[in-house]
């Protein structure tokens, strides 16, 4: 019997939490030690409406205040309490519920936030008000957002692009005797083995192609850089330097919304690309492909990656008739509605279908897929059993 009071007050100390406490809640049950520290952090964030809380600052869980100390206090309160996967999606709610934005402009908010994706997105956004003591600490955080994503797909887009450029530069004709593929010719040619004499016959030989110091392919990324596409723009700044990486690989970065700014020179540092963007602002797509049309000299051996949701601000016409122009010439031209993990996005679904009827697939596609895509692209196979699995997974 002596168990059952404990089993009790267990429970009540779960509804406690659950509800969130107040005479209303019925349990009777007081908090301690880290759990008072947890439901106090819930409290400031979640404790009713976010306005209410702003307009009655003596009322219990009243926000986080207006100091960055503050804010850095409950960030610590939540780091310690919540696993980063839960601090990540409290920190997009208190951007959204509490003017957050706001107090991301100092350096003691910055030191203390758990960086992810979406916060780099709100940093970008915020980039041209930042103050120089700031700064500092925002690129801080960039760098730490942008290092672990380059661990996590860096290497893998290098590999399988890497590979792809390989493959498509085989040839049936080496010039030479070194430039011949050996393994792959003898697999080619085992069925003209002849065992009476002990050798075989190699009727075709498959040669690696000679590189020299050209580019094998042309990459255009063109990023929309409205405040939809965040991160998108995030996982794009990184993917561009990946690739520029690559030397059989000539890689452009564009961004756009309204107008056009060319990111090309800063693929050296993911943080200069991404420091050199600007989140937010309407979007003219068409205007964003002209001028990816003049960097392309070799329209067969490019591809342009065009990251947008298509909502144009522009003239839908030119949007099309740009797009057609491109195809036309032999540019291999991919949409990508996303490159997030965050699933398909609301999009212009009118746009997408238009695209569609030009052959220009368009689909969101995850970080982690994107490495195959741009494999799959730069060696010129059917991209549509790949766009089909990716909406598959996306649910849409």
């Amino acid at each position: 019997m002596s168990g059952a009071p404990d089993g009790h007050d267990e429970r009540m100390r779960r509804w406690r939490m659950v509800l969130g406490g107040g005479p209303a809640d019925g349990t009777g049950a007081a908090l301690t030690g880290d759990d008072a520290r947890m439901d106090g952090a819930l409290e400031r964030l979640y404790g009713g409406d976010s306005g209410e809380r702003r307009a009655r600052p003596g009322r219990r869980g009243a926000g986080l205040g207006d100091s960055a100390p503050s804010v850095a206090r409950w960030l610590g309160d939540v780091r310690a309490c919540f696993p980063s996967t839960v601090v990540q999606i409290m920190q997009r709610d208190a951007i959204e519920r509490l003017d957050l934005a706001r107090l991301l402009l100092e350096p003691e908010m910055l030191d203390a936030v758990e960086p992810d994706v979406h916060l780099v997105g709100t940093l970008l956004a915020l980039n041209s008000v930042l103050p120089d003591r700031a700064r500092e600490s925002a690129r801080a955080v960039v760098r730490r957002v942008a290092d672990d994503l380059e661990r996590r797909l860096a290497e893998r887009t290098r590999s399988a692009v890497g590979a792809a450029l390989d493959r498509s530069a085989r040839t049936a004709r080496p010039a030479r005797a070194a430039d011949v593929d050996w393994e792959r010719t003898v697999r080619a040619n085992l069925r003209h083995y002849l065992p009476d004499r002990g050798t075989l016959v190699p009727e075709r030989l498959i040669g690696h192609g000679r590189r020299g110091r050209a580019a094998l392919r042309d990459v255009v990324l063109c990023v929309d850089q409205s405040g939809s596409m965040a991160a998108s723009v995030v996982f794009a700044g990184v993917f561009g330097a990946a690739l520029a990486s690559l030397r059989s690989l000539r890689t452009s970065l564009v961004a756009f919304d309204t107008s056009v700014v060319d990111l090309t020179g800063r693929l050296h540092d993911p943080v200069d690309v991404l420091f050199g963007t600007q989140l937010g602002g309407g979007t003219d797509i068409g205007r964003a492909l002209a001028y990816c049309a003049g960097l392309i000299t070799r329209p067969a051996s490019t591809v342009l990656v065009l990251i947008s949701d298509l909502f144009e601000g522009g003239p839908r016409d030119e949007l099309l008739r740009r797009a057609a122009a491109l195809t036309s010439s032999g540019v291999r031209v991919v949409v990508l509605l996303a490159l997030s993990d965050d699933g398909t996005p609301a999009h212009d679904h009118a746009n997408a279908a238009a695209l569609a009827a030009l052959g220009i697939p368009a689909f969101a596609c995850t970080p982690d897929a994107f490495p195959d895509l741009m494999a799959a692209a730069v060696e010129g196979r059917d991209l549509r059993g790949f766009a089909d699995r990716e909406r598959a997974r996306a649910g849409g």
